[in-house]
């Protein structure tokens, strides 16, 4: 089960397609939409990763930041990035402390579970399973900002 709204984000660092050092209070007093995703470059992952690219300058208009996480190394992401032109930052977490924190430990890889986490760390939307459609997610999650 992934973690419920209403909880605290936990706080994590990870590393990006260049090795840098990414942490969730680098984005304190912005929403954050951490996305988990099994495999880069799938069917389904790509589909997710490029709704995310094509809605990407809506997000920033927003103040909103979208950081997507899966088990895949950072050599792997960037090939990920550069092949579909991804505007945002994707994270390595090769040793699944992430997957296991936010409780999305699909054994081996990310379950895909989004998080929308507010500007005070806390969880303030989950979406899983059938509320998730991989072409249509990012626009989904930009529509609930503006009912």
């Amino acid at each position: 089960m992934p973690l419920t709204v209403g909880t605290m984000a936990p706080a994590f660092t990870a590393k990006d397609t260049n090795g840098n050092a990414v942490s969730l209070a680098d984005f304190a007093g912005k929403t954050v939409v951490l996305y988990f995703y099994p495999k880069d470059d799938t069917p389904g992952c790509t589909k997710e990763a490029q709704s995310f690219r094509d809605t990407h300058t809506e997000y920033q208009t927003k103040d909103m930041v979208v950081l997507g996480v899966s088990r895949d190394d950072e050599a792997s992401h960037k090939l990920f990035v550069e092949k579909y032109g991804l505007p945002f930052t994707l994270l390595a977490d090769v040793d699944g402390t992430l997957t296991k924190a936010y409780d999305v430990d699909g054994g081996g890889y990310a379950k895909r579970v989004t998080y929308i986490i507010d500007e005070t760390g806390k969880i303030t939307q989950v979406y899983e399973g059938s509320n998730l459609n991989t072409a249509t997610h990012a626009q989904d999650i930009l529509a609930s900002f503006s009912a």
